[in-house]
């Protein structure tokens, strides 16, 4: 059985996605992925060279592919809240490390934001078509910037996975809703450190499920020095009824920031996923990243090999 380590393959045409892919953008970063109507859609994190002129929340560059690879992207973001109703045309931020969900034909979109320096905090919205988009409310006070919901209701309820608190040492809870706009009834999960290369903070994306359990791609800190933080990838399992019992980890990381597009760029030594991409009938996971909080790298593998990474602790 494969380590963790060598189950995850770079694609050879890594970095896929750049500035040059994006002219408007001085870096395009952390994507979060879905599946729509048989493309790959990447909703990519990117600064404006006219940031922070900028004084409205806008973010969030849809891109379109037919092979997951080659990419189209937008000329303007999918979120503009210039028009939208009140509170939200108040927010003053660019919206950057998104977490989508699908639910039936829906796509929920979670998004740190900020207001007024405050946060961050997540700003729920929903689009059916990478076209339109529609806030909803604002659905976590701050600290709380990586709300991920599950796919399908668990017991009559919605659930999520997050991370209340910026500072190292925050764990990873589970909060439920009705509705997906009042959340409760919190219950933790994971706390960092359980291995070196999560040892200050980790954080995760929307489950994934598979018949084993919960899939959770997740990111983790390592930083042994101030100023010398790395970012690496890793996985853990949740009980698919019972989804605050974490059944499996991975011992050691899916992917370390190793290349020089990792290693080098705005934020140094970052390989960071908002989300993954499965399919079952193929045994392939596709883990799209951030490199560096500059480029967008690819990274795929067997499915059922993670999972068996997280169930043996490997």
């Amino acid at each position: 059985m494969l380590n963790a380590t060598q189950i995850l393959q770079r694609h050879p045409a890594n970095p896929i996605i750049t500035p040059a892919h994006m002219p408007q953008a001085a870096v395009v970063f952390n994507p979060s992925p879905a599946w729509y109507r048989g493309r790959t859609v990447l909703l990519l994190s990117a600064y404006e060279w006219s940031w922070p002129e900028i004084k409205r929340a806008r973010g969030g560059w849809v891109a379109m592919s037919d092979d997951g690879v080659h990419f189209e992207i937008g000329a303007e973001p999918l979120i503009d809240l210039i028009d939208a109703p009140a509170p939200f045309d108040k927010l003053n931020c660019t919206l950057i490390d998104a977490r989508i969900t699908q639910i039936e034909n829906r796509y929920y979109i979670n998004s740190p934001v900020y207001q007024d320096g405050e946060g961050p905090f997540t700003l729920l919205g929903v689009t059916e078509d990478f076209q339109s988009y529609q806030p909803i409310e604002i659905v976590a006070a701050p600290v709380n910037r990586v709300p991920s919901v599950f796919p399908e209701k668990i017991g009559g309820k919605y659930y999520r996975l997050e991370r209340p608190g910026h500072d190292a040492g925050a764990s990873i809870w589970l909060s439920s809703s009705p509705d997906l706009v009042h959340w409760g009834c919190y219950r933790p999960v994971l706390k960092p450190g359980y291995s070196i290369w999560n040892i200050t903070k980790i954080g995760p994306t929307p489950p994934i499920r598979t018949p084993e359990g919960w899939l959770v791609i997740m990111h983790g800190v390592w930083a042994w020095q101030a100023g010398a933080s790395h970012y690496h990838i890793g996985a853990f399992l949740l009980d698919l009824e019972e989804p605050w019992r974490v059944i499996g980890k991975t011992q050691s990381w899916l992917l370390a920031p190793e290349e020089d597009y990792e290693t080098r760029g705005t934020v140094n030594d970052v390989v960071f996923p908002c989300g993954a991409l499965a399919d079952l009938e193929a045994d392939e996971l596709r883990v799209y990243y951030g490199a560096a909080d500059t480029r967008v790298g690819l990274a795929t593998g067997s499915l059922s090999a993670v999972v068996e990474a997280c169930r043996k602790g490997r």
